[in-house]
């Protein structure tokens, strides 16, 4: 609320309003509750009425730009005898004629003054350098009148009552009318956007019935691009206004342009070639001779564009009526303009998902369908996303003889861009099989991949395991990944694997170690990514490295097959994570040899 609070005292009314057309109606009705309660009559709270917004609209109009910043007053002083209504205004000011005619129809000044005097008992004007006031009467049957003051109408009076009289129906007809096209404007477009996903045309069409229906001549829509700061010009009535793009950020107090003005004011700015140039538009040079309106159109309370209005000088000048039905027009295009581009967002949405979804299975397509089977040897996988598509791969490999390859690789990052380069990982593996050490396997696909790992910045640790049951021997080279857990019969600790080797993808020579050790019957294995370590709770507690060992100790030599091994992780993480969100993809390999049933 931008009006001051009213306050009354005994028989006193006073409201302040900011000098703009758009809260003279609300400021008015304040005034007129207040007569109400006093007693005041409807006949004369409706002359009232229409006295103090006649009043009040020229006091906005005809005020100049070094008062627009200054506000108006009314108030209301009333007694048993006398109704007395003050309006204190900044405009430059007039002489009050001692008699008012009503003015030709085409004139465009004079039916105010007209009008007031018609319903008023006593108008009368002061001009003062501190500001003007316009003070209103009507007297009660008591009242002490002026002595030039004449309650018998002369015959020119009852003339002058019924031309006015019939010039208020022509304006209300006119006004009623207005209503109407704008309406009749609206549903039309609104039907017309069913049929077109075109906002920037339907725009412009809706704006070009508002040039007609305020007889107005050009019109500028700017838009405010999602999040970002600076307004665009999204139709116009011609090519010539498509103007550059204004700034909105860093401006200076007075800004240059008038869109900018009444964005960041959040008020309506009128323009005219006699204000100063820091309140016209970037327009200035096509429409040099035009006045008009920008009005700002927000929804949410988020700025969404300015509606810029405007006519040749000699045309006639914009009324109340005017500026509410732009009003009308803006608002109905901001919700328009909002529920486009949540439209838009919802179909990019459901582009996304749907490309994320074949994303999703076409990784899910480059894991392995089905492990391979060895005599003696059971596996086990799992592999989690924290979104619809991540950056883990495993994969097991059966080489010739009675030999196998287990590999995990961890991608750094999330999402899609991790999701393209487990393929490549994928791909390059396929290329490496045929070797027989994992270092060799390790060194062959660093060489393959460091240019495109390091054109983007980004690395992947990974491990590559092989198991030879013939030799009962387990190799096991690392690229910055976790440690191998093994656990065996007979011991009551783990054993940890992981020889140096830095990720792949930071230097394109690296040089990985090998680690050889005995596969003892019995012997459960454990490759994983850190997002089973660093999963975390609702206490943001993680999973950690030493929990994990703990679980591995006191479970792994416990189940008779992997399958069972690797569900009871999985449910131990589950009852970590209780719900909780996922926030690093989560993938492990069980490897359990069975000569041996504990």
């Amino acid at each position: 609320m931008l009006l001051s609070a009213a306050t009354t005292v005994s028989r006193r009314f006073s409201v302040t309003l900011p000098c703009q057309l758009e809260m003279v109606r609300d400021a008015v009705s304040q005034l007129c509750r207040f007569l109400k309660q006093n007693g005041t009559t409807e006949e004369d709270i409706m002359a009232c009425e229409l006295a103090m917004v006649e009043g009040c609209n020229n006091a906005v109009l005809y005020c100049e730009e070094a008062g627009r910043s200054k506000p108006i007053v009314m108030h209301a002083i009333t007694d048993d005898n006398t109704l007395e209504l003050r309006i204190e205004d900044h405009t430059p000011g007039f002489t009050l004629p001692l008699q008012s005619r009503l003015p030709e129809h085409e004139s465009e000044s004079g039916r105010g003054i007209f009008l007031m005097r018609s319903i008023m008992d006593d108008v009368s004007y002061e001009k003062a350098a501190a500001g003007n006031t316009l003070i209103l009467k009507k007297y009660g049957s008591g009242a002490v009148l002026p002595d030039n003051y004449s309650s018998e109408p002369t015959l020119e009076a009852y003339k002058d009552r019924l031309a006015e009289n019939e010039q208020i129906i022509h304006d209300m007809t006119e006004e009623l009318s207005s209503c109407y096209e704008s309406l009749s404007a609206i549903f039309r477009c609104g039907t017309d956007l069913g049929k077109t996903d075109d906002l920037a045309e339907f725009a412009r069409c809706l704006c070009s019935d508002l040039l007609q229906i305020t007889s107005s001549d050009w019109f500028v829509l700017r838009v405010v691009p999602k999040e970002e700061e600076r307004l665009i010009v999204f139709t116009a009535s011609e090519p010539s206004l498509k103007l550059d793009s204004l700034s909105l950020e860093n401006v200076p107090e007075q800004g240059s342009h008038a869109e900018v003005s009444a964005a960041l004011s959040r008020q309506d700015v009128w323009f005219d070639p006699k204000l100063s140039k820091t309140n016209q538009g970037a327009w200035q040079e096509i429409k040099p001779s035009s006045i008009g309106l920008v009005h700002p159109f927000y929804f949410g309370g988020k700025l969404v564009g300015t509606l810029t209005v405007g006519k040749e000088m000699g045309r006639s000048s914009f009324t109340a009526a005017h500026a509410n039905v732009i009003h009308t027009f803006a608002d109905f295009l901001a919700i328009q303009i909002v529920n486009a581009r949540f439209r838009e967002e919802q179909m990019s949405h459901r582009l996304t998902s749907h490309e994320l979804e074949i994303a999703k299975n076409i990784q899910r397509a480059l894991l392995p369908k089905q492990l391979p089977v060895l005599p003696g040897l059971g596996l086990a996988a799992h592999c989690e996303s924290a979104r619809q598509v991540g950056g883990d791969f495993y994969t097991v490999i059966h080489q010739d003889g009675n030999c196998v390859l287990a590999i995990i690789a961890d991608v750094m990052g999330k999402g899609i861009p991790a999701a393209m380069f487990a393929a490549i990982f994928r791909s390059a593996l396929r290329a490496t099989t045929e070797l027989n050490s994992p270092r060799a396997i390790m060194t062959r696909i660093n060489t393959m991949l460091f240019d495109e790992l390091s054109d983007v910045g980004m690395f992947i640790t990974a491990e590559v395991l092989k198991i030879n049951m013939t030799e009962r021997t387990l190799s096991a080279a690392t690229a910055g990944h976790c440690p191998v857990l093994i656990m065996s019969p007979g011991q009551t600790s783990l054993t940890t694997v992981a020889p140096d080797g830095l990720p792949l993808g930071i230097l394109p020579n690296t040089t990985f170690e090998e680690a050889t050790l005995p596969f003892p019957a019995g012997s459960r294995v454990l490759l994983y990514t850190d997002g089973v370590t660093d999963a975390q709770n609702a206490t943001n507690d993680f999973f950690g490295q030493n929990r994990l060992f703990n679980w591995m100790e006191k479970n792994a030599l416990s189940f008779n097959s992997a399958e069972e091994l690797k569900e009871s992780l999985v449910l131990e993480l589950n009852k970590f994570q209780d719900g909780g969100t996922l926030y690093d993809d989560q993938t492990f390999i069980v490897l359990m040899d069975e000569n041996k049933k504990l």
